[in-house]
């Protein structure tokens, strides 16, 4: 029990700093003596006003505060995550309380420190936010209270025993925002483009006034002749095709871009993609390619894939060797018998390094419709638009330009090849991924 008390008490800086001042005035009273005895009194003052001080402090018993912290189960990585703590104080007097809390150590962040001023029986809520930029088990410590009275000379140390693990998933806060926009018909609100989708199956939808845009192989002549007007037939949408999103593990997907990996956006876009391709009926998977290991988890457009899909994605790392992508020709090509859409996540930041791998990818496209989607280097391109005025700065300047070059030259290169591409920034991947697929359901290429 003593030892417990001495290990919560602690004297703040006004004590110290009053302690100060009194060693200070002894020092005084060895030049004026008759000045002793008020420096003892005022010593004595002092420790009666700790004693007191620590009086009251413990004398509410083993709750006198109470601190609560409560978070979500599960984090999403990339996104605001709020935390919230509930502190009510059971003192009969009002109270000065600090918080510090024992954040995990991804965040990096060890000047947490919050301050807040408690009436007798008050209750108040405190928030903040963390925004994890990596997947994975987060640990997070003791929530450490230090509550101060009035006379603020020393402060009781309250720590409930609230350590707690938390798993950071993939961003399904933007899933979230996505589901909640489409409900409602406002994704447009979020910058996703309305396609006007007409289906070329040979299942029969309705007949509508002809507009400009429609396919006149579909005019109905019979009911044109009706009317006096151009009548169109529209046909039902393909559904149930095969979407499979291939996500490279390679070295080239650890470049970071505001705190993020490539890989940590490529994951995040096929989690809200996966999502609404399901919502468009279709018939979703994940390939995951690292090294000469190729992992496919079966396209499906089961309520349970969404999970079977976040399960997979948390658990997703990069590795250090460059992905064999014949590898992943081949495996595809003996597993997937039917045609789908293939969207491949990866980056290429050199022509050669797309050269090396276009004969697989064409390999790939053969069979199946294939998009690739690589990022474009935004630092660079804000190089290539800096006003420079020394030569260093000029050569820069053309280095980064030659890159940004290469890049455009990419999406030519595979565009020769009958191969889809997508150049987009990392912070707009989602958008664009999903206005693409959009896009191709409206040409009704997949």
């Amino acid at each position: 029990m003593l030892k417990a008390f001495y290990q919560s008490l602690f004297f703040t800086t006004r004590f110290y700093a009053l302690m100060g001042g009194i060693a200070i005035f002894f020092v005084v009273t060895f030049f004026f003596p008759s000045l002793l005895i008020v420096a003892q009194l005022l010593t004595a003052a002092l420790l009666l006003l700790v004693m007191v001080d620590i009086f009251f402090l413990y004398q509410a018993g083993k709750q006198p505060l109470q601190v609560q912290r409560d978070m979500a189960s599960r984090f999403s990585n990339g996104d605001e995550n709020n935390i919230s703590l509930k502190l009510v104080n059971n003192y009969r007097f009002p109270v000065t309380v600090i918080v510090i809390e024992e954040l995990p150590v991804q965040f990096q962040v060890r000047d947490f420190r919050k301050k807040v001023f408690l009436k007798s029986g008050e209750e108040k809520d405190m928030s903040y936010t963390l925004r994890p930029v990596e997947r994975g088990e987060y640990q997070f410590g003791k929530t450490n209270a230090f509550v101060r009275s009035l006379l603020g000379l020393s402060q009781r140390h309250i720590a409930p025993v609230n350590e707690t693990t938390i798993k950071v998933y993939p961003s399904f806060m933007q899933l979230r925002n996505y589901e909640f926009f489409s409900f409602n018909n406002r994704l447009q609100e979020l910058g996703v483009h309305k396609k006007r989708v007409i289906g070329h199956s040979t299942e029969f939808d309705h007949i509508k006034e002809y507009s400009r845009g429609d396919d006149v192989r579909t005019l109905n002549w019979k009911a044109t002749a009706r009317r006096g007007t151009l009548m169109v037939n529209n046909y039902v949408e393909e559904k149930s095709q095969q979407v499979y999103c291939v996500i490279d593990k390679g070295r080239n997907m650890k470049m970071p871009f505001n705190g993020l990996s490539l890989l940590d956006y490529a994951i995040n876009s096929s989690l809200v993609f996966s999502n609404i391709a399901l919502q468009k009926g279709d018939k979703t998977g994940m390939v995951t390619l690292a090294a000469q290991q190729v992992e496919v988890l079966p396209a499906s457009n089961k309520k349970t894939q969404m999970n079977l899909l976040l399960e997979r994605l948390y658990a997703q790392e990069t590795q250090w060797e460059e992905s064999d992508y014949e590898k992943l020709s081949v495996s595809l090509r003996s597993m997937f018998s039917q045609r789908s859409l293939l969207i491949l996540y990866t980056n290429f930041e050199s022509m050669t390094g797309l050269q090396r791998q276009l004969p697989y990818l064409r390999r790939l496209a053969k069979y199946h419709l294939l998009l690739v989607v690589f990022f474009e280097n935004t630092e660079l391109k804000k190089v290539t638009k800096d006003d420079v005025h020394t030569v260093e700065g000029i050569y820069r300047q053309v280095i980064a330009q030659k890159f940004a070059y290469d890049k455009k030259q990419m999406v030519k290169e595979l565009t020769r090849y009958g191969i889809l591409s997508l150049l987009t920034p990392p912070e707009q991947l989602t958008l664009n991924v999903v206005n693409k697929y959009l896009e191709l359901k409206a040409r009704s290429l997949i």
